[in-house]
């Protein structure tokens, strides 16, 4: 168990025993935000407001394939099969991904097209609000962050996630998967048992200039295009002026930064 893991439980602890009484915030400030930092290259990308566009329209099995095993191979996501399920980018039919925007006379190639689904790395977060040692925060970029040492498997964040975007480590990937298999990107760390996880838009690849792996997978296509929503003149806004696109669960107000062109 390490130093943050502890400090926390031995905090909640006191709490409890009725020592004193700390309130949420207090026991934030203590616990404190220790997040991780990705050494930056002279190229890093950096902006104000980092975004996907998903192009529907230019998404086929193989391209979509390409997408998801890029982002997997990248972090080390262990693949289990229908044994138990860990995500970071999937796909799945429209009535789930945009529910409430369904209808009976819904053409059957949207209705039937698979959807790419990972983080929306919404402005506003739900799951940011309900971590209790900040293992999930945002970034001035609108990132959200999830770090894997600090997250001690209460699972508040995929409660308060309202697109399913989090996946539980309920095995050791360690000493399971990757004890039978090599994991394919050895500068990426392999998760423990009991955190969660989740995409991260590839803030290790933003930090050395590189796109997010899945939008790099399918960059011949221009699939899916990433780029800063403040930039008038990045290609994310360009898109958004020139196509119309809808975003998932708007009506919860958390301003998902993943946009789908349909």
């Amino acid at each position: 168990m390490d130093r943050s893991r502890r400090r926390f439980l031995k905090i909640l602890g006191i709490s409890t025993l009725g020592v004193g009484t700390i309130s949420s915030v207090d026991l934030l400030a203590m616990v404190g935000k220790g997040e991780p930092v990705y050494n930056r290259t002279p190229d890093a990308l950096v902006g104000k407001r980092w975004a996907l566009v998903v192009d529907v329209n230019k998404l086929d099995e193989e391209t979509t394939q390409k997408a998801i095993e890029a982002c997997h191979q990248v972090h080390n996501v262990p693949d289990y099969g229908d044994e138990e399920e860990i995500k970071w980018i999937w796909t799945d039919k429209y009535e789930h991904v945009f529910p409430g925007q369904e209808h009976a006379y819904l053409a059957e190639e949207i209705e039937e097209k698979p959807f790419l689904v990972l983080c929306n790395h919404c402005a506003n977060p739900p799951c940011c609000r309900v971590c209790p040692t900040q293992a999930t925060w945002q970034r001035e970029d609108g990132i959200v962050m999830m770090d894997q040492h600090r997250c001690i498997g209460c699972r508040y964040c995929m409660a308060g996630c309202p697109f399913g975007a989090r996946s539980f480590n309920w095995k050791d990937p360690k000493t399971t998967y990757w004890k039978e298999h090599e994991p394919p990107n050895p500068t990426y760390p392999v998760r423990s048992k009991g955190v969660v996880e989740k995409c991260n838009l590839c803030a290790e690849r933003l930090a050395a200039g590189q796109i997010p792996a899945c939008v790099e997978a399918v960059k011949d296509t221009k699939a899916i295009v990433f780029g800063d929503l403040e930039d008038p003149n990045s290609e994310v806004r360009e898109l958004l002026q020139e196509h119309f696109a809808i975003r998932r669960k708007p009506e919860l107000g958390t301003n998902p930064n993943v946009y789908y062109i349909v």
